[in-house]
């Protein structure tokens, strides 16, 4: 797919927002449509199915992390991007950004040539272009893209550096990755990563994923919202 027909869906109550980040994409040749809140942002997904959305967080009548938790429950959607675009940089408001199903989190203010740097490495993550991810993998050892996963030691590589994995974080990532493209229900990972004998708290897989996040980057586990996780 060429660059000239993605559609880009911005969400944002400032009109001066849009227009300048509109003017830019459109420059880039992307198709661009966009909503004032995210009620308005949710409808024109589901008639234009946008391959990357980008949400401000703060917006009137429902905002960016709402839109985002009802954009992730829309199948068509599974393949869409979606990244925060907003002056609120705290941890916190990025921890919810990203459990709400987000793919990525950009902070205000920023510089048109990086945004548009940006935006093209999140298509790249779209399932267009990369609908299957090779994996090669023997006995011990599983290689995917950056990243290999040496089951013997516990250990990972990713971008050249090696670390070694509290188990359980070790086991959510090796099961992710053991089927890239694959929706792991919250359910699954439960019996799969703890046993059906263990009993753990709702939060338990949320803060693992939040752990191997900032361990692997944000690029490679995405949320369903009210689904479950895939390795991307």
């Amino acid at each position: 797919m060429s660059d000239n027909i993605f559609k880009i869906l911005l969400v944002d109550d400032e009109d001066d927002i849009i227009e300048f980040i509109s003017y830019n994409l459109k420059r880039e040749g992307y198709k661009v449509y966009s909503a004032k809140n995210g009620i308005e942002a949710i409808k024109i997904a589901e008639e234009e199915i946008p391959n990357l959305v980008i949400l401000d967080v703060m917006m009137q009548e429902m905002d960016g992390i709402a839109a985002c938790e009802e954009l992730r429950k829309i199948p068509a959607l599974n393949n869409t991007v979606i990244a925060f675009l907003t002056a609120r940089g705290e941890d916190y408001s990025q921890i919810a950004g990203f459990e709400a199903g987000a793919d990525d989190y950009i902070t205000k203010p920023i510089r048109p040539k990086v945004l548009v740097s940006r935006v093209k490495a999140l298509l790249k993550r779209t399932g267009e272009i990369t609908t299957e991810v090779p994996v090669i993998q023997d006995s011990s050892t599983v290689a995917i893209g950056s990243l290999m996963i040496d089951k013997e030691k516990y250990m990972i590589r990713i971008n050249s550096e090696d670390m070694i994995l509290p188990r359980k974080e070790f086991e959510l990532l090796s099961l992710l990755v053991s089927k890239p493209g694959k929706v792991f229900t919250r359910e699954e990972i439960y019996y799969s990563v703890w046993g059906d004998n263990v009993v753990v708290g709702d939060r338990t897989i949320d803060v693992h994923i939040r752990k191997l996040r900032e361990k692997i980057g944000n690029d490679h586990i995405k949320t369903l919202k009210g689904i479950g996780y895939k390795f991307v």
